[in-house]
């Protein structure tokens, strides 16, 4: 473990053993838990909605909630997520191209994009300031995260991620439409602001690097991460950071009967942090390729009760394609 996430402490007043204990086997609540100085206060809104819950409020005549698609594939396995989407989705649902909603001219892919793109973009999904937002992906949990940060990256706090995905839904027999249909742009549209405390840029992460700041995470696989196998973007350096964390995000999901992909319990994901050093003492500063699945570790954190720190927005895709930025 490097020196930056070496600290564990056994009475961790982030989430305490009677509490851990006090979750176990159970899946999530509607509603969540956060720490504050060793203090479980309640939220009026949990990280992750079940499908049940979901199809009770998308029948809900007076219902605001929004099923947004987000899925998303690395290049190399070629699906077009947008044509699958076409094909099956959640009634109502209106599909969310991360690549689109993203600053054209950066030189990384789907980096943020500015805090008028995002809001003129999901308006144009019909999304307003008083939606409730459920995002989803095709694989049980992948790319969702990503857009369920952005969504609080930007302020909109009301939005959940949908426990198992597209996959969840189907597996209890629910509903499925095909095609695409346009909806009305919203009236009221977000006011977005840029929340810069949930965003870490390369320099953020040098200093924190430098200074042993923080706890990093990377989500990539282990292989990608001790550079046994080529990144799969050309141009990229192979390795990590210095005093990284290797958290492969599949680490973090389980398999249920039906092989649905869902975020392990709080209190194995609680156990998993702490065994990598993200206690609470420092800050937790989550990466992968290129900030998509350093979003799931972000999810996770928050349904283990921990503080969600900061994703780095460039990830692999820039660190490794940089010729100034350390690497062992």
């Amino acid at each position: 473990m490097g020196s930056g996430c070496r600290e564990y402490c056994q009475s961790c007043n982030i989430v305490d053993l009677e509490r851990r204990r006090s979750l176990a086997g159970k899946r999530f609540p509607d509603f969540t838990t956060t720490a504050i100085a060793g203090v479980f206060v309640t939220n009026t809104l949990a990280p992750l909605i079940s499908p049940a819950t979901l199809k009770e409020r998308l029948a809900d005549a007076e219902s605001i909630t929004f099923s947004v698609d987000a899925s998303w594939h690395l290049p190399t396995v070629n699906r077009d997520p947008f044509a699958e989407f076409t094909q099956a989705h959640i009634p109502g649902a209106v599909f969310f191209d991360i690549d689109a909603v993203s600053d054209a001219r950066a030189n990384y892919p789907h980096m943020l994009p500015s805090a008028e793109h995002f809001a003129a973009s999901v308006a144009k999904l019909g999304i307003g300031a008083d939606s409730h937002v459920v995002v989803y992906d095709s694989t049980g949990l992948f790319s969702a995260a990503r857009v369920w940060w952005m969504f609080h990256v930007f302020g909109h706090a009301n939005v959940q991620v949908l426990d198992g995905g597209l996959p969840g839904w189907t597996q209890m027999g629910a509903q499925l439409d095909t095609g695409f249909v346009s909806r009305s742009a919203a009236s009221n549209p977000i006011i977005a602001k840029l929340n810069q405390s949930r965003v870490c840029d390369c320099d953020h992460l040098l200093q924190a690097i430098q200074t042993d700041s923080a706890c990093i995470l990377d989500a990539r696989p282990k292989a990608r991460f001790d550079a046994a196998v080529p990144e799969p973007r050309q141009g990229l350096r192979g390795g990590h950071m210095p005093g990284a964390q290797s958290m492969p995000f599949t680490q973090l999901l389980h398999a249920d009967s039906d092989n649905v992909l869902r975020l392990k319990s709080p209190a194995e994901l609680h156990d998993i942090f702490v065994e990598h050093g993200a206690t609470g003492h420092k800050p937790v500063i989550t990466t992968c390729g290129s900030g998509v699945t350093a979003a799931v570790i972000t999810l996770a954190l928050t349904v283990a009760g921990f503080e969600p720190g900061c994703l780095y927005d460039g990830s692999w895709s820039e660190w490794g394609a940089r010729e100034d930025t350390p690497i062992v």
